[in-house]
């Protein structure tokens, strides 16, 4: 796909279908996927359909409008805000005589031309493949040529589709492989996390939410934070303070998004798996959406999916914190209406742009990964002196004094406030 070129944005609103988003909300959700690859919007439009074609979705009537739509707007790439079939593809594409891009496609061009590790690399690529190979007959007009038979048995030979189809076939094989190699391998620095001190804080959030710009306000740090949906798709961690805990690691994740395409789903996974592992969730949340509540839900789908909370009451072992971002794009009417449906839930209400509530969120937080803290005494000899300084450098070192002489020389008692992992760190030094 060409940077710049124009494009013919269509919403198609079907009405045998519910939908989370109202139409005009879609489309503005697919003019920002358009925009996020650097696509020049020509025109855009809802387009209701009563009934979906089985060969161009669309109505023949809808269809011929849409060619007269880009020849008026000179438009050289149509996308479609839904899923097409490819025979649906390829026959709009014959009628329109431009290329025809869905919603999945899209989403995946954005993909890869975004992801930086090698991971995220191998992961798109898979999802590329995943899609592409139902596609085949539609991409490439050489693919009906046959190949001749090789040996004395002659015969046909092969299709360069069937060529095609399995060599997309073995690739995607060692590609699952690298995967899986990559999955050991993040499991395994999990596990090293779970048994170093620190505990570990992921944002979650709809794309686009501000949780790149929160983690950069947070760490110091300068992840991309751009107003683009998926500005973020490798996570990112990184170590931060807060008041009385001495180190926590912060991870930022890829935004989550409505439909997003099921090869993408199974394909960023293991990366979303980061989330399970955490102590405390941050839900990051653009406030100063209309569309924040359907936000909510795609989002609680997904952690739903991944085993982290109940999609329907919200209820988790793990502790979600909702954080309200963009506070600075609310009226004083706005915030007021926002804290009385709160309903007694707990919501940080901030702005990750200008700074505006982060110091509240940075307590709760605290509060959160301390507030299962007890205090426990140890009684160890003064020459043990790395499990004293692991002590004082993980836990809040209530008491230090002298106690006396023992079997191993001289002793001292400390008195600490640690929290059960800690506590259960310290067991094994």
């Amino acid at each position: 796909m060409t940077r710049g070129a124009r494009a013919l944005v269509l919403c198609p609103d079907i009405r045998a279908l519910r939908y989370d988003l109202d139409a005009p909300e879609r489309l503005a959700e697919a003019e920002g996927l358009a925009l996020a690859i650097g696509i020049v919007i020509a025109h855009s439009a809802v387009l209701p359909v009563r009934q979906m074609q089985p060969n161009t979705l669309f109505g023949s009537g809808q269809v011929e409008n849409i060619a007269v739509l880009c020849e008026q707007h000179e438009a050289e790439l149509v996308i479609v805000d839904g899923a097409l079939t490819p025979i649906q593809q390829r026959n709009l594409e014959d009628r329109l005589k431009r290329k025809v891009i869905d919603r999945t496609g899209l989403i995946l061009e954005i993909f890869g031309e975004r992801a930086a590790t090698a991971e995220g690399r191998l992961q798109v690529e898979l999802a590329h493949l995943d899609y592409q190979q139902s596609r085949l007959v539609r991409s490439w007009t050489h693919l009906e040529r046959q190949r001749g038979g090789f040996g004395f048995l002659g015969g046909p030979g092969e299709t360069q589709i069937e060529a095609d189809r399995r060599m997309i076939r073995q690739r995607m094989g060692r590609l699952r492989r690298e995967l899986e190699q990559v999955k050991k391998t993040r499991a395994l620095h999990r596990d090293r996390r779970g048994r170093a001190p620190w505990p570990v804080i992921a944002l979650v959030g709809y794309t686009n939410a501000g949780k790149s710009t929160l983690f950069n306000r947070l760490t110091g740090a300068e992840v991309m934070a751009e107003d683009l949906l998926f500005a973020t798709l490798d996570p990112t961690m990184r170590a931060i303070r807060l008041p009385g805990v001495e180190k926590a690691i912060l991870s930022d994740t890829v935004g989550f998004i409505s439909d997003l395409p099921t090869q993408l789903v199974a394909a960023f996974r293991a990366t979303l798996e980061e989330v399970t592992s955490a102590d405390v969730i941050c839900h990051v949340r653009d406030m100063a959406n209309p569309s924040h509540a359907a936000q909510k839900k795609q989002v609680m789908e997904v952690l739903g999916d991944l085993g982290v909370c109940d999609p329907e009451t919200g209820e988790s072992g793990i502790p979600i914190l909702e954080v309200w971002n963009k506070c600075d794009l609310l009226t004083a009417e706005m915030r007021e209406e926002l804290q009385e449906s709160a309903g007694g839930q707990e919501a940080i209400l901030l702005s990750a742009a200008t700074g505006e509530g982060v110091a509240a969120l940075e307590e709760r937080l605290s509060d959160l990964l301390t507030g299962a803290a007890k205090e426990v005494s140890f009684l160890l000899p003064v020459r043990d002196g790395r499990r004293i300084a692991w002590l004082h450098a993980h836990g809040e070192v209530i008491g230090d004094e002298a106690a006396g002489d023992g079997e191993e020389g001289p002793l001292r008692r400390l008195t600490v406030r640690l929290n059960p992992k800690e506590l259960g760190q310290f067991s094994t030094l």
